[in-house]
């Protein structure tokens, strides 16, 4: 490995859609980007071909833009953006921090590395125990005695449409107000607006919740519903996010935001969400095995739907909409019944927490 300046450069661990588009944006802005594939087979293909025809077809790397399948060649990188699965962070997290270990003595290395969450997900161990991004990178920092602080983006935001040089605005939340700014300032530039935030809890609840919602919102229009009700799962879908965010220490403000309202509104309507998408299969007919044996991209709601339900009854809070997507998801419950379930529901005052 070739070493540059120490703590130079930002890298991208996951060459997805969405970690595609975020290294192109990067390396549009200015950035040296180093874009990690998992498999060392797709990785040659992108270094080759210069475009991930699977995941972000037609759009081109730039010449600035390093692909690597080694992690040590994102070593030197004090940003580092985890774009992958949530199920799969915490082990990409590990390695990475492993393979910075295992450089050489010779290397230069930045002394602190900056984390930042592509990810919308909780990990669940199904025993009770619940972890956000953040507090995966914090663990696996100390196991390794690495100096790191985290911070995730989120808001409305399709891979494509980025890629594409579309105006988008996203929200970049860390507890460190100095580590939010400086990486609004790295990332910020043509396409991409971003806004601070010190609520990492906020943004992290919001961007696992409104998936669930979406993959609801597929089931209504795969229904043919009508605006109606699309109108009112939103907002009450809305209101199941803010209860649950504010139970685990996320502020009010952050879910009429960009990483709440913001993405929401998007993933619920928008025909590139995956979430969306999965809803409309099932509401088809479709099992939930045939739907993901079909599709390249994971559709985060669906593994995250039991683990929020989980937390949420730990907080004893409920989440009614989540519930019925829980249940048809994993339970063979039928779409129209479970909105049927969720019109019968005890008649409440709207605010009511």
């Amino acid at each position: 490995m070739t070493n540059g300046a120490a703590g130079s450069g930002v890298a991208v661990l996951g060459a997805g859609a969405w970690g595609t588009a975020l290294a192109v944006h990067a390396a549009r802005a200015g950035s040296p980007v180093t874009l990690w594939a998992r498999s060392p087979e797709f990785g040659a293909v992108l270094a080759e071909e210069r475009v991930n025809e699977r995941y972000l077809p037609g759009v081109e790397l730039p010449a600035e833009l390093r692909v690597t399948w080694d992690l040590r060649q994102a070593a030197a990188c004090d940003t580092v953006l985890v774009v992958v699965p949530s199920h799969g962070f915490r082990a990409v997290v590990r390695s990475f921090l492993e393979a910075r270990g295992g450089v050489g003595d010779g290397a230069l290395l930045p002394e602190r590395v900056t984390f930042v969450s592509g990810a919308k997900g909780i990990e669940s161990d199904h025993r009770g125990g619940f972890r956000r991004m953040s507090d995966i990178c914090r663990e696996e920092a100390v196991s390794a005695g690495a100096d790191a602080l985290f911070a995730t983006i989120s808001g409305p935001s399709f891979a494509a449409e980025l890629a594409a040089g579309l105006p988008t605005a996203c929200v970049v939340a860390s507890e460190s107000r100095a580590a939010a700014e400086r990486l609004q300032s790295l990332l910020s530039g043509g396409a991409l607006r971003l806004y601070t935030s010190t609520d990492v809890i906020g943004v992290e609840i919001a961007a696992a919740a409104k998936n669930v919602i979406a993959i609801a919102a597929g089931v209504l229009d795969g229904l043919r519903y009508g605006s109606n009700t699309r109108a009112a799962l939103i907002t009450r879908g809305l209101h199941e996010m803010m209860r649950l965010g504010l139970a685990c220490g996320g502020r009010p403000a952050t879910f009429a935001g960009l990483g709440g309202l913001g993405d929401l509104v998007l993933t619920c309507t928008g025909g590139l969400s995956r979430n969306r998408s999965t809803g409309l299969e099932l509401a088809r007919g479709r099992c939930l095995e045939e739907i993901e044996a079909d599709r390249a991209g994971v559709a985060e709601g669906v593994r995250n739907s039991l683990a929020l339900l989980e937390l949420a009854t730990g907080k004893e809070v409920e989440l009614p909409i989540t519930e019925q997507m829980v249940e048809i998801l994993y339970r063979g419950k039928e779409p129209a019944a479970a909105i049927r379930d969720l019109m019968r529901r005890e008649l409440k005052v709207e605010s009511a927490l």
